[in-house]
């Protein structure tokens, strides 16, 4: 008897062997796509775009939803625009910078002052919610588990400060910049709080995707060393609550994070996500780690929405993730997944394919 998406997507966190690859969704960025594949106008796309693209993911066979990519614009398909990332404080002095962050309260003040309590609630509430959503087939609803990009600490602050300001005090104010890590790791710790009690609960899975864009494609893009010395106990810190609580932490890497890899997997980090060969980050590379515990990792891809499903044929694509599947057999669980976020310059017929791939065992 074939397992649901919950069984199967379980299974694999748990190590086994489930009846076929699982395949997450949400990342498709094409409301276009989302109507081809959901049989929905575009009028009523934008009428309600959550039931279109649920519908959607229903109709491919997705097993779990990481996300609802909903863009921001009617005219475009991103959903951030210029008031985010470099754009976001790109204008604040540097001073007025230094001034806000001594303003802010320490790591130890965030965490004290975090309401468990009254947080837990409106997060179980949104979970259970959108989980109900996601059983357009009462018998067998797709699996909710959203990323938690706050829940692994941080380092980057380029929505508050901008990308100069922010490279600017991790590089000349170490003092500033540690502060900055510190509160980081504290409000990832409180979110890592709710996500481990939410899986205790039963009501999001033992497994979930998180990290940071701290790699371009040359490498790290802050210093290895004060990620060592400063970000890894936060990072090591919040993951021991989700590891106490049977939760997987899989980390969203872009870019080339190799430099990064052991630190990561020493701080407990699971597996990856967001895989660009060009870059190095390939699966045969990944999969011949292991985790601290000395277990094969966890994988979300490996399909690459850079040289792969933009430029390659569905039958390509298919042969491309049939062999991922082949290969992970015996050397990582996989659930199959993209490097990003599908873009319009992905034909349909590519995405198709990488969903025909998982039918089969």
């Amino acid at each position: 008897m074939p397992m649901t998406h919950r069984e199967r997507l379980e299974t694999v966190f748990h190590g086994g062997q489930p009846d076929r690859t699982p395949i997450l969704g949400g990342w498709i960025a094409n409301p276009r796509a989302i109507c081809a594949f959901s049989g929905a106008s575009l009028d009523a796309y934008w009428a309600d775009p959550q039931s279109v693209s649920l519908r959607a993911y229903q109709t491919l066979g997705t097993d779990g939803l990481l996300d609802l990519f909903i863009p921001k614009h009617q005219d475009d398909f991103r959903c951030v625009d210029h008031e985010d990332y470099m754009h976001g404080a790109a204008q604040m002095p540097l001073e007025q910078a230094l001034a806000e962050i001594e303003s802010l309260p320490s790591g130890a003040e965030t965490e004290a002052s975090f309401d468990l309590e009254g947080e837990y609630r409106l997060f179980r509430e949104q979970l259970l919610a959108m989980q109900e959503r996601c059983a357009l087939d009462p018998d067998e609803p797709m699996v909710w588990m959203p990323a938690q990009w706050a829940a692994e600490g941080r380092v980057t602050w380029y929505r508050e400060y901008g990308y100069e300001g922010t490279f600017e005090i991790l590089g000349a104010h170490p003092q500033h910049a540690r502060k900055l890590v510190e509160i980081g790791g504290a409000r990832g710790y409180n979110n890592c709080r709710l996500v481990a009690r939410a899986v205790r609960e039963g009501i999001y899975p033992h497994a979930m995707l998180f990290g940071e864009d701290i790699c371009s494609q040359r490498g790290p893009v802050v210093s290895p060393r004060f990620l060592e010395r400063y970000y890894a106990p936060q990072l090591a810190r919040n993951v021991s609550l989700l590891l106490e609580a049977g939760c997987r932490p899989v980390w969203h890497s872009d870019g080339d994070v190799r430099p990064l890899v052991d630190m990561l997997l020493a701080c407990g980090i699971q597996g990856f996500q967001g895989f660009q060969p060009e870059c190095g980050m390939t699966l045969e590379y990944i999969t011949a780690k292991r985790t601290r515990e000395g277990r094969p990792l966890l994988i979300f891809g490996p399909l690459a929405v850079t040289t792969e499903l933009p430029v390659l044929s569905a039958d390509e694509i298919y042969a491309r993730a049939r062999a991922a599947i082949a290969y992970c057999r015996g050397r990582a669980s996989l659930v199959m997944f993209t490097g990003n976020t599908i873009n319009p310059d992905i034909p349909l017929d590519n995405i198709r394919a990488m969903y025909r791939a998982v039918e089969v065992p």
